[in-house]
């Protein structure tokens, strides 16, 4: 894909704005009634919310919904290779990532609007997603919040057809709050009054009461996992249950014993917006549904080669405490399938708890080589990082890049060794770096 003309437009904001977020609706409103107010021209809207899972549960809806005929736009965020990511726009077929060309016209356009009052680069970009929403056809958009809700550039969908709340746990406590249950309240600000609205698999007893006691008071027909709906694999196959009945359909292709949750939540979330989805659709989309940089095994390129022979290697830019959780236990079912030695290739970002990632994978992970994010200025230190993750248990060395990494595992394996099984994590940015290294970009 060219991308050159839509990430100048963005260079050339970002020289003009503040980095970084400044939670509040003020300013987007305030460029969005001067293009129109295009969020009220879009079609009907699910909106997602979250710590955790809200990507898949996007990708698990858009597939849905694909599967039914309908055309969908997407909405999702931060990407990871390049800006188009973020934009997805329905086609016949299934959507397609927004071309350059259409998405360096609309960032010129919102820019002009704009005209250099203080601003966020996420809120032009949010602006950005409105705008090309609401110009080309579609029967729903599927929406992912950027950071908390309440005060998500996002958040100015007055009615969404279904509001959608993932799994809350601690993360972005800078911003949110320093307790689940205030994080789980700044998520709950999606929630509008008589909409419907589906909460996902909670982790925290404390979050779940704030979400559905926030829906209760705003009068929300709500969907709660674990009470109204759930699912479960058997017999090597997904069993969905809710007040409608059971439903037997194909396991996600997406790997990992909670993505059952995630794709539970998007069945419901379809459902409770109206869109009436067929068994088979629903089936379909298990099958197809993807989400690039979320325990994806990493296809055949550049890195891949310098691995030792035979090595698998994922990629999970899962990043707090929670995400570590559900990212092991999705490597422990593999190595129940598949027994190999385990290994982590891991960065991360100076604002997210390093050491209760790494906890996750103790007694799990054979050694851990530590590397530094080089598309972020929050980077943490290669050796500091060593020293969080020997801190949690783990054996650790700093290296200078995944690419050295890879090359010390091939360079020390015998040939006589089962092939190992690597894990590249803890940075959407590191995860994004080693997609584009490896010439295998999300498409």
């Amino acid at each position: 894909m060219n991308t050159l003309s839509a990430e100048r437009e963005i260079e050339h904001l970002m020289t003009l704005h503040p980095k970084g977020f400044d939670l509040s609706l003020d300013r987007v409103s305030r460029l969005l009634d001067k293009l129109g107010n295009p969020q009220d021209h879009m079609p009907p809207a699910i909106h997602i919310a979250g710590t955790n899972g809200k990507g898949s549960c996007a990708a698990f809806t858009r597939a849905i919904l694909e599967a039914q005929g309908l055309l969908v736009h997407t909405h999702t965020s931060p990407h990871l290779v390049n800006w188009h990511e973020r934009y997805r726009i329905a086609a016949d077929g299934g959507s397609r990532l927004v071309d350059d060309a259409t998405l360096a016209e609309a960032i010129a356009r919102v820019a002009k609007a704009n005209d250099g009052q203080q601003i966020t680069v996420f809120e032009i970009l949010s602006a950005v997603g409105f705008l090309l929403f609401s110009e080309h056809p579609a029967d729903v958009v599927v929406m992912e919040v950027g950071l908390g809700g309440r005060f998500d550039a996002t958040n100015v969908i007055a009615r969404p057809a279904a509001s959608v709340i993932m799994p809350v746990s601690m993360d972005h406590e800078a911003y949110l709050g320093d307790r689940v249950e205030l994080i789980a309240a700044e998520k709950a600000g999606i929630i509008k009054q008589g909409c419907p609205v589906v909460i996902g698999s909670q982790p925290h007893e404390a979050a779940l009461e704030v979400l559905a006691d926030t829906a209760a008071r705003l009068g929300c027909p709500t969907h709660i996992y674990g009470q109204d709906f759930f699912a479960f694999a058997e017999h090597g196959r997904m069993v969905y249950q809710d007040q409608d009945g059971l439903m037997d359909i194909s396991l996600p292709r997406m790997t990992g014993r909670h993505q059952l949750a995630n794709a539970s939540a998007a069945i419901a979330a379809v459902k409770a917006a109206g869109f009436d989805p067929r068994e088979n659709a629903i089936d379909r989309a298990m099958t197809t549904a993807s989400w690039p940089g979320r325990m994806q095994k990493l296809p055949h390129g550049k890195l891949m080669e310098l691995a030792p022979a035979g090595a698998e290697i994922w990629v999970d830019g899962g990043h707090n405490p929670g995400a570590g959780i559900v990212i092991s236990e999705a490597l422990a079912e593999l190595e129940q399938k598949d027994p190999r030695p385990l290994f982590m290739i891991a960065g991360m970002i100076n604002t997210k708890d390093q050491s209760g990632y790494f906890h996750a994978f103790n007694g799990l992970v054979k050694h851990v080589y530590t590397v530094p994010v080089d598309f972020s200025d929050a980077s943490v230190g290669n050796d500091e990082l060593a020293v969080r993750a020997s801190a949690a248990g783990l054996s650790a060395e700093p290296v200078s890049s995944v690419a050295n990494a890879l090359m010390l595992l091939r360079d020390n394996w015998q040939e006589t060794d089962v092939p190992p099984r690597i894990l590249i994590g803890g940075s959407l940015y590191l995860v994004g770096a080693v997609l584009a290294e490896n010439g295998t970009p999300p498409t």
